[in-house]
């Protein structure tokens, strides 16, 4: 099972990744039904989760219904028990949008709801992050979940989403990052998809971020808290619903 799902990550363009993902998720749904762990998503349980990596597997952390990671199951929780986001006229612009959240979010009728990327076949508006065809001042909320490590001037990116950002304004910015390194590494002259999976940890990553993620946020605008949501949840209620302890949310505001 390892080598299929690291062979179908690494070798399988993302865009059809993400067609095939709709034909095999109810059939592993259906096959994996059980009480063990719950998916908060759509509240359904498992007797296990699917395994999930690009070099390294990550055992039982994919869940079968959503397809939803450990962090886009801490996502949802934060999200509906921390903001207004399932209750307040809210325009939102969500990046790269995952399966795990699209149809949900596009049912809330209290959102103006705009999904963007440049190559998801799933998108509403194909864009450059680097260059997004929205007006300054336009969104009260954006999501931007796994989308930077992949940008080679993520700073550029970053000057972006707060200029689209209404002032109080909130964007929550998640990325891969090494708790144990201080800074950022970066080296662009490695371009080499097998090396950069060696490096950086996936074929399209183009660094590999350090705790000084959150700094680099701040200095483009942002007011920047990097939110340990799981210090709200028990030793047993992480594990039953898989999710990443100790991962630093960062919810991101333009206070002007």
């Amino acid at each position: 099972m390892q080598k299929v799902f690291s062979f179908f990550l690494n070798f399988i363009p993302r865009p059809l990744l993400i067609r095939l993902s709709y034909v095999v998720r109810p059939i592993f749904a259906f096959f994996l039904r059980g009480k063990k762990f719950t998916d908060p998503i759509d509240g359904k349980s498992y007797r296990k989760f699917l395994p999930y990596g690009y070099t390294q597997i990550r055992e039982n952390v994919l869940a079968p219904g959503t397809l939803s990671l450990e962090r886009h199951r801490l996502f949802w929780l934060y999200l509906k028990n921390e903001t207004p986001f399932f209750k307040e006229p809210l325009k939102v612009l969500h990046f790269a949008p995952e399966q795990a959240f699209l149809k949900r979010f596009r049912k809330l009728r209290n959102l103006d709801y705009t999904t963007t990327d440049l190559l998801s076949p799933i998108a509403d508006v194909k864009a450059d992050i680097c260059d997004l065809p929205f007006q300054d001042d336009q969104f009260d909320f954006i999501i931007c979940n796994h989308v930077l490590e992949h940008i080679p001037n993520d700073i550029k990116a970053m000057q972006e989403l707060y200029r689209v950002l209404k002032p109080n304004g909130t964007a929550i910015i998640q990325v891969p990052y090494d708790r144990n390194r201080t800074t950022t590494f970066q080296d662009d002259s490695i371009i080499d998809p097998k090396k950069r999976t060696e490096i950086f940890g996936q074929y399209d990553h183009v660094r590999i971020y350090g705790m000084d993620y959150f700094e680099k946020l701040a200095s483009v605008g942002f007011t920047v808290n990097a939110v340990d949501y799981t210090k709200n949840f028990s030793e047993i209620e992480l594990e039953h619903y898989r999710l990443p302890k100790g991962e630093l949310l960062p919810v991101c505001q333009k206070l002007l």
